[in-house]
């Protein structure tokens, strides 16, 4: 097998992998250990960051009382976004993922990974206080972090209530850490179900130098190559 091929087959299984990826609103209790999610920890740590500064935070939750005091401050937000916070087109592009206020997962996940982005740097070896580029970089971290889970076979949730300044006080986070998501992470319960959504084809995201034709808003737009043209949301 050529280079070539070699990299394209293993392109291709990754990628075969995340297409499995979805978004799991029903969790089982089922344990993961410490150890594995120090794993996906260290993978999102990976990530590249505006001069390497790391600015992020990731704290990982498994006490029932932290989860549960969690869970009631995300609700008292969620209740207020769907009573008036959001405008009818936010709900109206929520109606198909069949959410509302309630967020049992965030009690019955073993595990909320709860991500922090830090405004300043106070990491010794990381230079001044200085940070750059720090939604960009955190949201790099993040991605890895699901891609990592992903790969290890487990379920995420991406779970941003907002307003989300509860979580400081809870987890006792200074002041230059502010939150920006947190992670359900652990394995679907039995009989969960997920949303009937599509991503996006190749060809309606992928463009190749200049490539512009008249249909490129087209979902249906012929792709570039023999890439499958849907895969499941």
């Amino acid at each position: 097998m050529s280079e070539h091929d070699q990299k394209l087959e293993t392109a291709t299984r990754f990628l075969e992998t995340l297409r499995r990826r979805r978004s799991v609103r029903e969790f089982s209790d089922r344990p993961v250990s410490q150890a594995v999610i120090e794993r996906l920890v260290a993978a999102a740590g990976s990530a590249p960051s505006g001069a390497n500064k790391q600015p992020w935070r990731f704290v990982a939750v498994r006490d029932p009382a932290i989860k549960r005091a969690i869970r009631e401050a995300a609700e008292a937000e969620e209740r207020k976004l769907y009573a008036g916070r959001a405008n009818p087109e936010w709900l109206e592009d929520l109606a198909p993922l069949g959410t509302n206020a309630e967020k049992p997962f965030l009690e019955i996940a073993p595990w909320l990974v709860v991500v922090f982005k830090q405004t300043r740097n106070t990491d010794a070896g990381q230079g001044g206080e200085q940070v750059y580029y720090v939604n960009e970089s955190v949201g790099i971290a993040v991605g890895m972090f699901l891609a990592a889970a992903q790969f290890a076979g487990l379920a995420t949730l991406t779970h941003t209530p907002s307003p989300m300044k509860f979580l400081g006080p809870i987890l006792d986070r200074p002041a230059h850490e502010r939150p920006f998501m947190v992670i359900p992470v652990g394995y679907p319960a039995e009989g969960s179900t997920v949303p009937d959504i599509r991503r996006k084809p190749l060809g309606a995201i992928m463009r190749v130098d200049r490539d512009r034709s008249p249909n490129e808003d087209d979902p249906d737009r012929p792709l570039p190559s023999s890439m499958p043209t849907t895969a499941d949301g």
